[in-house]
């Protein structure tokens, strides 16, 4: 049973296939046999996890296991919309989970390439966000709906395992999650 930690840049798919402009996991090394456990979208970076066992892949992401979110946004989250994110807030396709949500200083992150477009007039933060449910896009538009778009997501833990110490495009085996 194998287990791998990809720090996964910006602009690449979660998927071994490139498609059109888009390119795939392919090109990084990766060892034979394993897939993706879960999607991180492709403007999206950070921790994504591969495994060569089913198994593995469907407890990790199942809605119980947490995943870390490092999120810079629009704006500067208030309280209330802090609350509203811990409380879960109700989307179109229905209420998420609670969520622990946190304002936290900028981390000492990697060079994002494109950068983030600095707009002197509009502020921004940072926000540690955890969930334990995995929508299309979903901390992007649980962000949205109370205020803050998005400008730059990076996961940074899923359960156990964290991408400290990974730079972007680069991976190593890491032990399985415990039952």
């Amino acid at each position: 049973m194998t287990l791998i930690a990809f720090n996964k840049p910006m602009n690449i798919l979660s998927q071994f296939t490139d498609e059109g402009r888009w390119r795939g996991l392919s090109r990084f090394g990766l060892p034979p046999g394993v897939y993706a456990a879960g999607r991180l979208d492709r403007d999206s970076e950070g921790l994504l996890l591969l495994t060569d066992d089913g198994r593995l892949q469907a407890r990790i992401t199942s809605g119980d296991t947490a995943k870390t979110y490092l999120v810079q946004v629009e704006g500067e989250p208030d309280d209330a919309a802090l609350d509203a994110l811990r409380a879960g807030v109700t989307m179109k396709d229905g209420p998420t989970k609670p969520a622990e949500a946190t304002r936290i200083a900028g981390p000492d992150l990697w060079p994002r390439d494109p950068p983030v477009r600095f707009r002197k007039s509009v502020p921004d933060a940072w926000i540690s966000l955890t969930i334990r449910e995995g929508r299309n896009r979903q901390v992007r538009r649980m962000c949205a709906h109370v205020g803050f778009p998005c400008l730059r997501l990076v996961r940074w833990q899923v359960g156990p395992h964290a991408i400290d110490g990974l730079a972007p495009g680069t991976w190593r085996e890491v032990p399985p999650v415990a039952r």
